[in-house]
Order: structure tokens, then C-alpha cells, then sequence
């Protein structure tokens, strides 16, 4: 987070179920800090009046029915290159994303092109499908390895702090991760973080694991974070991020790419 991010939650809606659901819950947010909302609607061709339209009437039912800022943009691009960029242009701090599945036509966030959208951006993207959910106030943060953790953990302490949540650490055994995640620990101390840690009883079949541990605890956020490819613009999402992002509970995923295209080792300070 060294660049200078304003006080802004970037909304992507094509005007669906779950886009609207992804306006409630970032309008939440957005009402909760005080930031400023900006929906956006992607189109195929220049000056779409019937998007403007439509964008502006949702912005004014979301500014009467929150009380929050609401600015709009209809521009005409790619879903998979132009979220990222109006975020990198607005310096957007957070990216609230409505998510159809892993099925659906491409004009919609589905699947696969939603992950191409969450890859696209240098913005954290929460994803959100079609169940409600109030503010942040528990997340899990699974941590699996000792390099990486640390900018997923910087984003969950900020989160954490401005909405005066729990974070539960959810890790894999080993003495290699109570290491890491002694020092991840001394970290939420150091910035007055609520915490606590629940250690997975296997190695394997460690996503579902997570996704039961968030669903037990009713948990309303999950943290995860991509892998670096090649280059600082080249990230990897897995099936370990599939299954999470698309989890059958529904929980929103927050999806973190590296700014730095190495990760960071979580060593003593």
C-alpha cells in the first residue's frame, strides 16, 4: 500500500441480482468509513445513454437509501481490463465485485472471467454472490506458508482496524507456520488487532477446511491472496482460490495481488 489510495469503493454492475447485492454491501462499507462510492458499468459501445441512465438512477437510490457519496461511469471496454484500470485511475482502495458463478455469458462477472477481472487489478477485490451479509466483523485469514503472508496481513490489519473486526488465523500445522504465524500475531499486537488461531487437523483438503472453519463462525469475510507469475502484471489464481472464491457458503473473498513480484518472507524483525 505505498501508492496513495483515496477513500474509495469501486462497485463493477451490469445491473443483475448479485451486482445489486455487491452495491448493498459495499454501500454498507462505504457508509460505515465514510468513503465514497463509484459505480461503474461496462459497455460494448461509446456514449451508451440507456447505461447512463440506468447508473445514474441506481447512484441516486443508492445515495437516498445509504446516505453515502455516489459517483458513476458508464465506459466502453473490457471487463477483464477496464475495472483495473478505472480502479488504478480513481486510486480505488477496495474493489466490490458481484460474482454469477463459474457459469454464465461473458458480459457477466462469471467464473473464469471473474478471475481474469480480480487479476486485472492492483485494487483488493471483495467478491460477493447472491447471499446478503451485514459489515466486516470476523475474517479469516488462512495462512498455508511462510512466504507471501505479509501483504495479505498488512490489507487484514487495515480492514480489521477500520472496521473493528476479529481476524481468525486459520493455518496449516507445522513448525515452520507457527513461526510465521508467531510473527504475523506480534504484528495484530502491535496494531491492537483483535485475534485468534485454529490450527487445521490435516494438510490436505486444507480449502474446504477453511470454508467450513469461516461457515461455522459465521464469519462475513475471507482473505486470500494471489501468486506472482513472471511479472508484477502476471498473477496466478488456483483451484485452492477457485474453491474459495466460489465457496458454497457464499462467504465474500477478498483477493489480494502482490504489488511486489516477489513475495516477501515473513522473517524476524
Amino acid at each position: 500500500m505505498e501508492t496513495k489510495i483515496n477513500d474509495i469503493l469501486l462497485v463493477p454492475t451490469d445491473f443483475s441480482e448479485v451486482g445489486n447485492n455487491a452495491i448493498d454491501l459495499a454501500s454498507k462499507a462505504a457508509k460505515h468509513l465514510g468513503y465514497k462510492m463509484y459505480l461503474l458499468h461496462i459497455t460494448e459501445k461509446a456514449n451508451d445513454e440507456a447505461a447512463n441512465e440506468k447508473l445514474k438512477l441506481l447512484a441516486e437510490n443508492t445515495k437516498n437509501k445509504y446516505g453515502v457519496e455516489v459517483d458513476y461511469l458508464a465506459k466502453e471496454g473490457s471487463i477483464f481490463s477496464t475495472i483495473g484500470e478505472v480502479a488504478k485511475e480513481i486510486k480505488a482502495k477496495l474493489i466490490y465485485m458481484g460474482t454469477h458463478g463459474k457459469v454464465g455469458m461473458q458480459q457477466k462477472l462469471t467464473g473464469s472471467f471473474a478471475l481474469k477481472v480480480i487479476t486485472s487489478s492492483e485494487a483488493p477485490v471483495i467478491v460477493v454472490q447472491k447471499k446478503p451479509f451485514e459489515i466486516i466483523k470476523d475474517i479469516v485469514l488462512p495462512i498455508t506458508s511462510d512466504f507471501g503472508p505479509w501483504e495479505k496481513t498488512r490489507w487484514a490489519t487495515d480492514i480489521a482496524k477500520e472496521f473493528n473486526a476479529k481476524i481468525h488465523i486459520y493455518q496449516l500445522p507445522g513448525e515452520a507456520i507457527d513461526k510465521t504465524v508467531e510473527m504475523i500475531t506480534n504484528h495484530f499486537k502491535d496494531n491492537a488487532v483483535e485475534f485468534n488461531i485454529k490450527v487445521a487437523p490435516k494438510a490436505s483438503g486444507f480449502e474446504k477446511q477453511v470454508i467450513d472453519f469461516a461457515t461455522e463462525i459465521n464469519a462475513n469475510l475471507i482473505t486470500i491472496m494471489t501468486s506472482p507469475g513472471k511479472g508484477i502484471a502476471d498473477f496466478i489464481l488456483g483451484r485452492y482460490d477457485e474453491d474459495i472464491i466460489f465457496n458454497g457458503s457464499q462467504i465474500p473473498v477478498m483477493c489480494i495481488n502482490p504489488r511486489d513480484v516477489n513475495w516477501k518472507k515473513i522473517v524476524s524483525r
